[in-house]
């Protein structure tokens, strides 16, 4: 049921992105969409919404763009709760370095095997 649920939640949120996209009678790009979603998972993990998605959704809501948000502002809440001030300078960083390094390993790894023309 899980794989399920992860599917659903997962293609929910791509279906909105999609649907802003082509339904807007403004040019929406994809860089539009991306910072949208992760500005909107951080504001909706702030007010305490995106938790309950991700535990209904599992890697359906963590893994798209919006998890990142998620992951971010959560990070910087523990940090804060943690180190202080400081922490809101950290904590998503924190939180968010396994995945930034993934990244950039795998990024650098397919320009590495590919040779991009143009």
């Amino acid at each position: 049921m899980s794989i399920i649920m992860a599917f659903l939640i997962g293609g929910l949120i791509c279906l909105v992105g999609q649907l802003i996209m082509e339904l807007t009678p403004y040019n929406v790009t994809p860089a539009h969409i991306l910072v949208g979603f992760v500005t909107g998972g951080a504001l909706l993990s702030a007010v305490g919404l995106y938790g309950p998605l991700v535990k209904i959704g599992g890697a359906g809501a963590t893994i798209p763009i919006s998890g990142f948000g998620h992951t971010l502002a959560q990070g910087t809440l523990e940090a804060v709760q943690a180190k202080g001030f400081l922490g809101a300078f950290t904590g998503g960083v924190t939180a968010g370095a396994a995945g930034i390094a993934a990244a950039v390993v795998f990024g650098f790894c397919m320009a590495t095997l590919f040779n991009p023309k143009g």
